[in-house]
């Protein structure tokens, strides 16, 4: 061996077992992190299912929507880590031999070929990604709106810097060592054959330029390329090691253990319903509510109240800044990104989770109490009380689940901070005083207008049949083809009563029998649920589920998005297990039997020739993925024309209503609702149609408050596009006005 050869040897050796022992220390640091979580056994099997989810999610990239570059550019760096790792195990040989190849795979054609695509991929892949993060990256002197306005706002630059420069150098040195053993292989007799394009197809156009250097000279250049590449591997795992809330570097083992635990098996985005309140580990329910012990802590006011699931959450975050791309209550200039509040709450568990676990060991805590125990087990470590999460970012959450949707990691934004809100609400009775209000109307009235039972059928007043009432016109729901679901908006408010008028209208018209509930109705619980009170979703979740079952219901039809997704995902939570349908979905399906026929209109109305454009309510399209019924449903009409917002399906944007924000003022920065109703109004639409009462109410006060628009929202000025159900459209084809 010579001099250099030894050098570099002892070099790498030092620092791979330097490397890998601080690697293996950030391992430990964040399992001991992760387990001072509550625990969830249902995010451990059935394993089959989840690990064919694992392999389609990490080979396909399908979360990455919209983003076809940087989709293509991360799959291809991704691909390097696992095949380019076999070139760090022919390093160390190369530094003592410099010619050294690996058994079976070393000359294997297609292994070769293999190498060389995935380097060179990746080369033009973390370039781009490079490029990418530079040309958007926040700088400084910019206004603190214009870097909002980067999905790299408040993530860490040398974090990030520090993982592309390894990719980088990494392939690189790879590329420039398969150069180097082109020359080589030219030079030996015994290994001549190997220099051709056939073993190397992507290099051999440079190697053959270096091979008329001396043996030595290029024995010496592979020498110190292995080297280098083995020393910035390990340098690499050195500072990942030291940083174990270094998600940008960490999401690479992460994120498949992540993805593995996600709450759906299949890959179903986490979202629809809320997950129930765990009280030792039972849902809390009615029964539980009577019993609960004195000390039960109910949602998440401590880091330790997550579940193991929700602090391997936020190890994973990569920092990429989708979600806070997607969030409405930051586009609008709230204090709200759902990024932050992961990073805010990973960084806190990293650095709380020795103590906690010290303490533990000491038998100073129990499970469910902290190092810095106090009369509540928990003082001092309340994470809004700490200062960890601001209570404006957690008010500011409307729940929409763009977050989630976004996530290429399959954090769940939104079960975090609806945890975090119950806290607060049942524990320590904190919470916006508007809800105050909407808790006592849905505590006592029963909706969150306040408005009595007896008025919820002021709707059916002067329709032209009559609308069967269970119990009083017929006996049981079963006797009806669907219980229409009217709602609370459906009863009360008058624009959500002029849909609740032409669905009625329209069933009737298809010959489909249908009845309501009436006064027998209660609000579903979704606001109180989406504010943390779950006690009094309990109270009116259970009351409703009670009336449904006595009465038969089997199939309900609903035309609010949050009763669709409440009585459908969340009801069976309750043994409330019926056949839900949007109305838009069975409208569809009755133009599309032919049971409805819509009609042309008449020649120079407005109805001829006019353009619509939908929104997707979060509800309905995110959380339940119904995006095709309503674009169908408005594709049968005649004379109307369907054009799109830029923000639709997948990616389409709040109105603000979610969340219970409905509920709540907005004074901080752009109303979400003003955002949304400016791109709609920049379609050039006549007509916004909506398929929720909630986006209805608010895209109408979005519309009023454009520059164009004067009156107020429930009568929009000419020239301004009406907000409308897509139900009365439809009627009005069905059943031309006069």
């Amino acid at each position: 061996m010579t001099a250099l050869e030894i050098v570099c040897l002892a070099l790498v050796l030092v620092a791979s077992v330097v490397g890998v022992a601080v690697f293996v220390r950030g391992c430990v640091a964040i399992v001991r992190t992760v387990r001072i979580g509550r625990p969830d056994a249902t995010r451990r099997g059935p394993v089959g299912p989840r690990l064919r989810t694992v392999l389609g999610e990490v080979l396909s990239h399908d979360r990455f929507q919209g983003k076809p570059v940087v989709r293509a550019a991360h799959w291809v760096v991704m691909l390097s880590f696992p095949i380019l790792f076999f070139t760090l195990v022919t390093g160390y040989a190369q530094v003592v031999d410099q010619t050294y190849a690996l058994p079976l795979l070393g000359h294997l054609v297609p292994w070769e070929w293999a190498t060389e695509a995935i380097a060179w991929t990746s080369l033009v892949g973390i370039c781009a990604l490079i490029g990418i993060r530079q040309r958007r990256r926040p700088r400084a002197g910019q206004d603190e709106a214009t870097q909002r306005r980067s999905r790299f706002f408040g993530s860490s630059e040398w974090q990030a810097y520090v993982v592309e420069a390894t990719v980088l150098l990494v392939v690189v040195a790879v590329l420039v060592l398969r150069g180097l053993e082109y020359a080589l292989a030219t030079q030996d007799p015994a290994t001549a054959h190997l220099a051709s394009a056939w073993h190397f197809p992507l290099t051999a156009w440079y190697g053959s330029a270096w091979a008329g250097a001396a043996t030595g000279t290029l024995e010496t250049a592979v020498v110190v390329a292995a080297t280098i590449k083995i020393l910035v591997s390990m340098s690499w795992f050195v500072v990942v090691g030291l940083q174990p809330t270094m998600g940008v570097a960490w999401h690479r083992f992460l994120a498949v253990v992540n993805i593995y635990a996600r709450r759906y098996p299949d890959g179903t985005p986490s979202l629809g319903p809320l997950q129930p309140v765990l009280v030792d580990g039972t849902p809390l329910d009615m029964a539980t509510i009577e019993d609960l012990p004195d000390d039960a802590r109910l949602g998440v006011g401590a880091i330790e109240d997550f579940t193991w699931k929700g602090l391997l959450d936020f190890a994973s975050c990569t920092e990429c800044g989708r979600c806070q791309d997607q969030c409405p209550a930051w586009a609008t200039g709230k204090p709200l990104s759902p990024k932050l509040v992961t990073l805010a709450l990973r960084d806190h568990a990293a650095a709380t989770a020795p103590y906690l676990q010290a303490a533990r060991a000491s038998g100073t805590a129990d499970a469910g109490t902290s190092a810095a125990d106090g009369a509540d087990g928990h003082a001092g470590l309340d994470l809004i009380g700490t200062g960890v999460l601001d209570p404006e970012a957690l008010w500011a959450c409307t729940t929409c689940g763009a977050c989630v949707q976004q996530c290429p990691v399959d954090i769940e934004h939104v079960d975090a901070i609806v945890d975090v809100r119950r806290y607060q609400v049942l524990m320590e009775s904190a919470f916006p005083k508007e809800l105050g209000g909407t808790f006592t109307k849905l505590e006592r009235q029963g909706n969150p207008w306040g408005l009595p039972a007896r008025a919820r059928l002021d709707w059916a007043k002067g329709l032209p049949f009559d609308v069967p009432v269970v119990g009083a016109d017929v006996d049981s729901a079963a006797e009806v083809d669907y219980l229409f679901w009217v709602g609370c908006a459906g009863a009360y408010e008058d624009r959500a009563k002029r849909t609740t008028r032409a669905v009625a209208e329209l069933l009737h018209t298809a010959g489909v029998s249908f009845a309501v509930l009436g006064d027998g109705e209660s609000c579903t619980g979704d606001p109180a649920r989406r504010a943390g009170n779950e006690v009094l979703f309990q109270m009116l979740a259970t009351a409703n589920v009670e009336t449904l079952n006595e009465v038969g219901a089997q199939a309900i039809v609903v035309t609010c998005a949050h009763c669709f997704n409440t009585i459908s995902r969340e009801y069976p939570q309750l043994g409330g297990r019926y056949d839900v349908v949007h109305h838009t979905e069975l409208l569809d399906r009755l133009v599309a039997e032919g049971r409805l026929t819509p009609t042309d209109p008449q020649p120079g109305t407005p109805a001829d020739g006019q353009r619509v454009t939908y929104h997707d309510p979060c509800y309905l399209g995110r959380h339940n993925q119904v995006y095709a019924p309503p674009r169908e449903l408005l594709g049968a009409l005649p004379g109307v024309e369907l054009t799109e917002m830029p923000r639709n399906r997948e990616r389409s944007f709040c109105c603000g209503a979610g969340g219970a924000r409905m509920w709540m003022e907005e004074s901080i920065g752009t109303r979400i609702s003003t955002n949304r109703a400016a791109e709609a109004v920049a379609t050039g639409a006549d007509v916004i149609a909506t398929a929720c009462p909630f986006c209805t109410v608010m895209l109408s006060e979005g519309v009023a408050a454009q520059p164009a628009a004067t009156g107020d929202a429930s009568t929009p000025p000419v020239g301004v596009p009406e907000v409308v159900d897509i139900a009365p459209l439809l009627l009005d084809r069905v059943r031309p006005r006069d």
